[in-house]
């Protein structure tokens, strides 16, 4: 038990160490970091899918002032967003072949707190790799911004 506590504590470390090495580290669950970074991006998807939202974090990164998400919508339990219902679908924001509910951010921390810069859903392409973002986040999109 004791080495398998070794190398659990060794692989810890070592992803610790890649996330500072990278500049970017990844806001607890549950932490108010990441709750305020959710907060900041539910405004805008309940536009779009309308109320209530929350989010499956598939990638969170902050870097100082500086953070990108890439995020999941769905109901509050996991419910499915029926996206034909949405005032997003009904306005024509969405592309018929898109993966509706994957979303992409990148946020600003200002002095009241997270704001969006730039938020998608449903896009079809890496729109965050645009060198007008790399410039600024770069440092929480390092594989989109070489």
């Amino acid at each position: 038990m004791t080495g398998m506590r070794g190398i659990l504590v060794a692989v810890l470390t070592f992803w610790s160490a890649a996330a500072a090495a990278q500049g970017w580290h990844e806001p607890a669950r549950g932490s108010g970091e990441r709750r305020a970074l959710m907060d900041a991006m539910r405004p805008q998807a309940e536009l779009i899918f309308g109320p209530p939202v929350e989010f499956v974090v598939s990638r969170l990164r902050v870097a100082g002032d500086v953070a990108f998400a890439s995020v999941v919508a769905q109901r509050p339990g996991g419910g499915a967003i029926y996206i034909q219902a949405t005032p997003g679908w009904q306005s024509g924001y969405f592309m018929p072949d898109a993966d509706w509910t994957a979303g992409q951010a990148l946020l600003q921390r200002t002095r009241s707190g997270w704001a969006v810069a730039a938020m998608y859903y449903g896009a079809t392409d890496v729109w965050w790799a645009e060198p007008m973002y790399c410039a600024e986040f770069g440092v929480v999109i390092p594989e989109a911004c070489p």
